[in-house]
């Protein structure tokens, strides 16, 4: 086999993940015939993946991701994801695996690529792997970034804490030397390089928890407070489907209205939210 570059072998770990992941056991026959279909990464039209290459992609997997495959000889030797309910309830991992599959399926049927059409998020170009990266290897960033709010770019250290993704955004989390944690959005950062320097994540720090109460990124420091809303049917039928908020309980249901109520921080993101709704929203408490 040619030696791929790492975005190229970055991509057939995540291919032979997801092969083994959605074939619950496979074997190896069964994996190179799927290989020499592949024609997004068999560039060089191989019958099959060399034995020495299938494991070092295996314990890569393993490495990278913590996903453990293994062989199971009573099912012809048929190979299978040892931790398989993890994934179920690791958000990241799970969003790798399907995006991934999405976009296997698409570049392996060529005639579909007009037809499936995407959200672009322009701040996860160049930004977003660095910043895992800086995460990953706990190393303090300097960053210059370009604030909305001010006319000029500022050049200061920062200490990524966690991304997250918002209406086609990646932010950053981060504690900087001039403040406290704050978000940073990746599509303003002008420069970004690793100083060398480690620092410590805080032993108590919980970025779901952090953002648990939250629509967005703005104002976490804020507390949550009960809001109450009524809809009409119609708009109900859409709450109920894509609820604005994980807190989101339907607390009455008629057939003209239903109630939502939710425990969040009522901040800028979550009161876009309800406007979005228009007048097919009236908000019951608070006043």
């Amino acid at each position: 086999m040619a030696k791929l570059n790492s975005a190229l072998l970055f991509r057939c770990y995540i291919w032979l993940t997801e092969t083994i992941y959605t074939a619950g056991y496979i074997t190896r026959q069964e994996i190179d015939e799927k290989w020499a279909r592949n024609t997004s990464l068999n560039h060089h039209n191989e019958s099959r993946i060399p034995e020495r290459t299938f494991h070092n992609w295996k314990n890569a997997i393993e490495d990278m991701f913590q996903i453990v495959i293994r062989c199971d000889r009573s099912r012809n030797r048929a190979y299978y994801i040892e931790n398989r309910d993890d994934l179920k309830h690791d958000d990241v991992r799970a969003w790798m695996l399907n995006t991934f599959a999405v976009n296997t399926l698409i570049n392996d049927s060529q005639d579909l690529k007009r037809q499936i059409l995407f959200e672009q998020i322009p701040s996860g170009q160049r930004f977003l792997a660095p910043v895992i990266e800086a995460m990953r290897d706990k190393v303090v960033l300097r960053m210059t970034y370009q604030s909305f709010s001010k006319a000029h770019p500022s050049t200061f250290t920062v200490k990524p804490y966690c991304v997250k993704v918002y209406r086609q955004r990646w932010y950053m989390l981060g504690k900087s030397e001039v403040s406290e944690l704050r978000m940073y959005s990746l599509d303003r950062i002008v420069e970004l390089q690793p100083t060398g320097k480690h620092y410590r994540l805080p032993a108590n720090f919980d970025a779901e928890a952090y953002f648990a109460h939250m629509v967005g990124v703005s104002d976490a420091m804020n507390k949550p407070e009960f809001v109450a809303i009524r809809v009409n049917r119609k708009q109900a039928d859409y709450l109920r489907t894509l609820p604005i908020h994980d807190s989101q309980h339907e607390e009455e249901r008629n057939k003209d209205y239903s109630i939502f109520r939710y425990f969040v921080v009522p901040n800028f993101e979550f009161v876009q939210e309800l406007r979005a709704q228009g007048s097919a929203l009236q908000v019951l408490e608070p006043q």
